[in-house]
């Protein structure tokens, strides 16, 4: 494994480690037999380390977790009945620290470690239970990375690369969960804890990016099920709800971005025989979609009604009309970079909308000048085998 972990989440994990204990030094380290290489570092007080650098490793008590497995906590070294005559803390100057092992599917890796020169409250607080689970999450992250590798090398042998990329896609989000669960939990963990505003701040910034990484694999894993499970498939049900649930998603990117106005029209009254969860999915991708590409200053404008024996579902912007070649392809998977080549995402919103339409025997259609964009969803209220039945 490289020497460096290149895990988006790690200098936020260690800066909260550092928040949360008052511990200035925190580190990911690689630890093998013969070498104790820095991962990742946060060097608050001058300690001299950064990423790839190394330290003796049989001068370290890494190296003795390696051995015996087992987590090591020191509030004071001067006070430990164990480590006050130890060699380390003398030579690397702390007296407070805490390093728990990072297993990779039951193998060693390394650890998870933090010191300070100055003692520190860790036995009696819940920064073990932290430290157990960032070290989890790092974990999980590395044997994704692994497995994906490994695609990788797989990809370049074959010959159908368009399939292969799907299948890595599948990959990506299942082997993405277990870490994102950890986060969210760590994250969790870390509200029930005393923290300074700084430290808070970074909490939410990181329960933000779980909400925004579930979002992206939710995504790639419709791509994988679309395109390798014979497509979507919408299990439909009379629906007496489905104007609240379209009115929850309204709600919730309101609450999700104050800073933009979203007006509503939602009249629903007759019950649609549809799959309420799908719908809402294609409703809150039209209207993030909206989001990113629309005038800042106008409304975004939802409708929802009945009309005659269809469900119509539009969301309409102020915005730079969509290029009629791009139009073609719009509600194709990856093809973003078409008519926006500077924005975030893999372009898949649009797509998964559509295919949310099909499944429903429905049409997802935009029509998009220089007054507005809209798109606009048609679909029957009933299923079509259920139509063709009643008209027997």
């Amino acid at each position: 494994m490289a020497a460096i972990v290149r895990i988006d989440a790690v200098p936020r994990i260690l800066e909260v480690i550092c928040r949360t204990t008052g511990m200035g030094f925190a580190a990911v380290a690689r630890v093998t037999e013969d070498r104790w290489v820095a991962c990742a570092v946060r060097d608050e007080i001058d300690f001299g380390l950064q990423p790839g650098g190394e330290l003796k490793v049989e001068t370290t008590i890494c190296n003795e977790i390696r051995a015996s497995g087992e987590a090591v906590v020191i509030d004071y070294v001067a006070d430990d009945a164990i480590f006050r005559g130890h060699p380390t803390p003398a030579l690397y100057g702390f007296e407070s620290y805490i390093s728990v092992p990072i297993r990779v599917r039951g193998e060693f890796f390394g650890t998870l470690c933090a010191i300070d020169p100055r003692p520190a409250r860790l036995k009696d607080s819940q920064a073990r239970a932290m430290f157990d689970l960032f070290a989890e999450l790092i974990a999980s992250q590395l044997d994704a990375e692994r497995r994906l590798a490994q695609s990788e090398a797989a990809l370049l042998d074959q010959r159908e690369a368009a399939e292969l990329r799907e299948q890595f896609i599948a990959v990506l989000g299942h082997d993405l969960r277990n870490p994102l669960a950890s986060i969210d939990a760590a994250g969790r963990l870390l509200r029930k804890t005393p923290l300074d505003s700084r430290a808070q701040s970074l909490v939410s910034a990181m329960q933000g990016s779980v909400q925004r990484m579930a979002g992206l694999i939710d995504n790639v894993l419709d791509l994988a099920r679309g395109r390798l499970g014979g497509g979507f498939v919408a299990e439909r049900r009379p629906e007496p709800e489905l104007a609240r649930t379209l009115e929850q998603v309204v709600a919730e990117l309101r609450l999700a971005h104050p800073e933009r106005r979203i007006e509503a029209d939602i009249r629903l009254d007759r019950t649609v025989n549809a799959d309420g969860r799908r719908l809402a999915q294609l409703l809150s991708n039209l209207i993030a979609n909206a989001i990113t590409h629309g005038h800042e200053a106008a409304p975004i404008r939802v409708q929802a009604l009945v009309a005659g024996e269809a469900l119509e579902v539009s969301v309409a912007n102020n915005g730079d009309p969509i290029p009629e070649a791009a139009r073609n392809q719009l509600f194709q998977p990856f093809t973003r970079a078409i008519y926006r080549p500077n924005q975030q995402g893999l372009g898949l919103g649009l797509w998964i909308a559509s295919e949310i339409a099909r499944a429903h025997a429905g049409t997802l259609e935009v029509t998009s000048d220089a007054a507005e964009t809209r798109f606009t969803l048609r679909m029957p209220l009933e299923p079509v085998a259920a139509v063709a039945e009643s008209a027997v």
